[in-house]
């Protein structure tokens, strides 16, 4: 289950030396990019039938006064001079920390990042009022009110920040629909929900070329939470939703949405079909939750298993897939303690023999066979527990950190290389993979 981030960690880190960078990896650059070194971005990206879209899951949470990073022994190799006195890492609103990102991640040929702000969206966007009438006992709102916001300017800053470096990058909003809170009414009448969505949109219009074109509209995402109710005569948050679209058709007209849940492989009141899967799930249409992450574990004791991911369907394409470097079991990943080996049985670890990235490459195995429109990777850099784990085996970040250097970097780019030109591959040999089971 995707848990919130520990936002009052303040830990010590040791901050990494960048002498020791990677040569096989440009090393980050603290100067300004020069006006004249700026390439012109093109427009926005229009995403049709025939599109393939490779979207990384990105975090920019964190900050001296935000996220700081966790004492799990994990340490991405990026630092910024503001957060040595919290214990080191990088600051989200670095603009060398931004161009290196955008560096990676241009050379792993992705087209969007996926930015969360998807916790303590009532928190961030509500009067004070709101915050003393619903909130007092809300993930410490009123303490760490102001961090929460930092949080929402560093993902915004996201906007300018990248357009400023003229890259071909877009960005795809992922906003909070986890608490029911965010469909209160504040002072003025709105919901925290519909703040949210008007705080992306402008930051849309203004940069109209970060966008993700879908259906004619921008598209924008909202975030469930893992486990959903499939009965709508509960009215459960995601159908509460859908009503308010139904009642604000003039937000609802704007921008194409999506919904997004947590490890739909182990809900099957969410599919298409009952029974025990032995490929991946398609989600029935009247839900078309797409996934935040699912697991992919084809043989394990528990109940639940195996684990398949799951996909929806537009039309005669697979609309979206999730593909994971690392996936967390029922029960965490560390089995009977969760912050040591042994590994849980049903966790599926970043590496396989000879340090191979065995289970990314079985998602990205399935990817290749479905064709998804959209192809989601988990994830770039969330680096917070009890999400992430205690050793490289457990965490599914793809920066470069202390634990597992930059080779995620060159992995990715060959499987998104792979899944953008299909009809180059045709015939080649599956990578390594924990299991590549017939798919039809």
């Amino acid at each position: 289950m995707r848990k919130r981030a520990n936002f009052r960690a303040r830990v010590a880190l040791t901050l990494i030396a960048l002498a020791f960078w990677p040569e096989s990896w440009p090393r980050p650059s603290f100067a300004q990019t020069p006006p004249s070194e700026t390439v012109k971005s093109d427009g926005p990206l229009i995403v049709d039938h025939e599109s393939r879209v490779s979207v990384m899951e990105y975090e920019a949470w964190f900050g001296p006064n935000a996220v700081t990073f966790p004492a799990n022994g994990v340490r991405p190799l990026l630092g910024s001079a503001d957060m040595v006195p919290v214990g080191g890492g990088y600051d989200s609103a670095d603009p060398a920390v931004i161009r290196q990102h955008v560096a990676w991640m241009e050379r792993m040929d992705i087209d969007a990042a996926l930015v969360d702000l998807t916790n303590n969206v009532s928190c961030i966007f509500n009067s004070k009022w709101f915050v003393e009438q619903y909130l007092q006992n809300s993930n410490d709102c009123p303490t760490f009110r102001s961090d929460y916001q930092v949080i929402r300017d560093n993902t915004g800053n996201l906007y300018p920040a990248w357009a400023a470096l003229g890259t071909r990058l877009k960005l795809i909003p992922l906003v909070g629909g986890i608490d029911q809170n965010v469909l209160y009414r504040d002072l003025d009448g709105k919901t925290a929900f519909e703040k949210e969505v008007e705080y992306f949109g402008r930051l849309m219009r203004q940069y109209p070329s970060r966008n993700v074109i879908y259906e004619g509209k921008p598209l924008m995402i909202i975030y469930l939470g893992a486990a959903q109710d499939p009965d709508s005569a509960d009215n459960p948050l995601w159908f509460q939703i859908r009503q308010f679209f139904k009642e604000h058709p003039e937000i609802a007209g704007k921008y194409a949405f999506r919904m997004m849940a947590g490890y739909l492989d182990s809900q099957p009141g969410l599919w298409a079909r009952q029974g025990v899967p032995d490929k991946p799930v398609k989600i029935d249409p009247k839900y078309r939750f797409w996934s935040w992450v699912d697991r992919l574990k084809t043989s394990c004791s528990d109940p639940l298993c195996p684990y398949y991911p799951s996909y929806n369907e537009a039309g005669s394409r697979v609309e979206n897939f999730t593909a994971a470097i690392a996936t967390a079991g029922q029960d965490g990943w560390g089995c009977p303690n969760e912050n040591a080996p042994p590994y849980c049985e049903d966790a599926a670890l970043r590496f396989g023999r000879r340090k191979s990235y065995a289970t990314f490459h079985s998602y990205m195995n399935y990817a290749r066979r479905l064709d998804p429109i959209f192809l989601f990777l988990h994830q770039f850099n969330e680096f917070t527990q009890p999400d992430e784990g205690f050793d490289a085996n457990t965490n599914d970040e793809i920066e470069p950190a202390n634990l597992w250097g930059d080779g995620a970097l060159e992995v990715v780019r060959r499987e998104v290389w792979m899944y953008h030109h299909p009809y180059r591959c045709e015939g080649w040999d599956e990578l390594e993979s924990e299991g590549n089971e017939p798919l039809f």
